[in-house]
């Protein structure tokens, strides 16, 4: 006779031989949180003024994520999915899905207010892509709960700006086949929309700086610097701390970039300061040296003199 979903998830959880990313996720859902892999309850639910308090304590990353959401639901709304944006906890905060198909969705809870995390349902897309902080897919099977198997789901995480985990971003779909091919191209395209959301809310996040690509190299997002005007680095993203060796969590010490990207400029101290400084003026003067010497308050000889030892070359 064969087991069912809830049996063999049950034994593979209790198992000291069965070891993989997958049974770790529902052996933490089944001994840690105490879950069982047959319950039928729905994720609990917040509406009203709870639901709009907690989109309001996200109102820079709703407000960024918003165009995302709407290109990401172009792409794979016509094939019946479904597009969630939820906050650290799982909770649903933002969703996209075709009229026809909210209902649908709204009975499998997959809607605005429902907690996914992984402690409330055990192995599933949000959840454990929370829970592990990586890019995943959940398909049908795979979902602890036996009512979750009719799922497939593909989620990645968003970093905020100071390196915590905020957010995961969703696409789910409740159709009965789905090819294992497709669901690649949704993750795919999931882990882009996360990666932009994640660099627009570094962006917003950081107004009066310059944003600086640390490498092309992107590690699964987007490897940004927020540099002052002193070019001192106050910021950086998730990848660019990984990449850049700073600390994973928290507040940047400010550092001259230079030395954050590990770049030798030849110079130190007053030179290097100066050197930007005269650069900066010939920029913004295109090249005429006497406008430049009037912005810096000096002398066009003085300018000059400076120039030649600061290395410029001389046209």
């Amino acid at each position: 006779m064969r087991k069912s979903h809830a049996d063999f998830v049950a034994e593979q959880s209790q198992s000291a031989s069965a070891a993989s990313a997958l049974v770790s996720s529902w052996r933490r859902s089944l001994v840690k949180y105490g879950l069982d892999p047959a319950a039928t309850r729905l994720p609990a639910r917040v509406l009203g003024s709870e639901l709009a308090g907690r989109r309001e304590a996200m109102d820079l990353l709703m407000h960024v994520a918003h165009p995302q959401l709407d290109q990401l639901f172009d792409l794979v709304g016509l094939s019946g999915c479904n597009v969630l944006l939820t906050d650290a906890e799982g909770l649903v905060l933002a969703q996209r899905v075709r009229d026809g198909d909210a209902a649908q969705f709204a009975d499998w809870g997959l809607s605005e207010g429902f907690d996914w995390s992984e402690a409330a349902q055990g192995t599933n897309g949000i959840g454990t892509c929370l829970a592990e902080g990586r890019a995943l897919t959940i398909t049908r099977d795979e979902h602890f709960h036996t009512r979750n198997t009719a799922m497939s789901c593909m989620d990645a995480p968003i970093w905020g700006p100071d390196g915590r985990l905020i957010a995961a971003l969703d696409v789910s779909s409740v159709r009965p086949v789905q090819a294992d091919d497709y669901n690649r191209l949704i993750a795919a395209q999931v882990g882009q929309a996360a990666a932009s959301i994640e660099a627009l809310l570094f962006r917003a996040s950081f107004p009066s700086a310059r944003i600086v690509l640390a490498s092309e190299d992107r590690l699964g997002g987007a490897a940004l610097i927020a540099v002052d005007e002193d070019d001192l680095t106050i910021g950086a993203t998730r990848a660019a701390r990984k990449l850049l060796g700073l600390p994973r969590e928290g507040e940047i010490r400010p550092r001259p970039a230079s030395d954050v990207l590990q770049r030798d400029e030849g110079m130190r101290g007053f030179d290097k300061g100066e050197r930007a400084a005269i650069a900066r003026a010939l920029a913004r003067a295109d090249g005429n040296a006497s406008a430049a010497a009037r912005a810096l308050g000096i002398g066009r000889a003085t300018l000059y003199r400076r120039m030649a030892k600061l290395g410029f070359e001389q046209k």
